[in-house]
């Protein structure tokens, strides 16, 4: 192909079409990004600071605030907890365990759980927060 009134072949690449692949994979990525969190919408408290426990096989017990009970997102009762809990350490002895309380439950009903983590035998278990901004 060759440009009007001049001799010299036209040898520019067009690379909108790959712009256009760019952003549009750019765009994928970032909603896929996003919509891999997962768990049960409750508010956390602020602390001053708290560190990443992002943990594999990591079993997340999310305390709504009327006081339902989740386990990775599926609500149980406290003895269907406890079973799964004994059957996770089972496969897992050192299994971790993070408990997300809303700021609005009742406090007794965190403790309930974190006792049942006792007699289950877990040792490890991180409190979630929300990071307060400018700490």
């Amino acid at each position: 192909m060759q440009v009007q009134g001049d001799d010299k072949p036209y040898d520019d690449i067009n690379i909108t079409p790959m712009l256009d692949l760019a952003y549009v994979l750019l765009v994928i990525f970032i909603i896929m990004t996003t919509a891999s969190v997962s768990g049960v919408k409750v508010d956390l408290p602020k602390a001053s600071s708290s560190q990443n426990l992002a943990v594999p096989k990591t079993k997340v017990i999310s305390i709504s605030d009327n006081g339902q009970v989740f386990l990775d997102t599926v609500p149980v009762s406290l003895s269907d907890l406890e079973v799964k809990l004994r059957d996770a350490k089972a496969n897992m002895p050192d299994l971790p365990v993070i408990l997300k309380g809303d700021r609005a439950v009742q406090y007794d009903r965190i403790m309930i759980v974190l006792d049942l983590c006792s007699r289950v035998g877990i040792s490890s278990i991180g409190l979630a927060s929300t990071r307060v901004p400018g700490s």
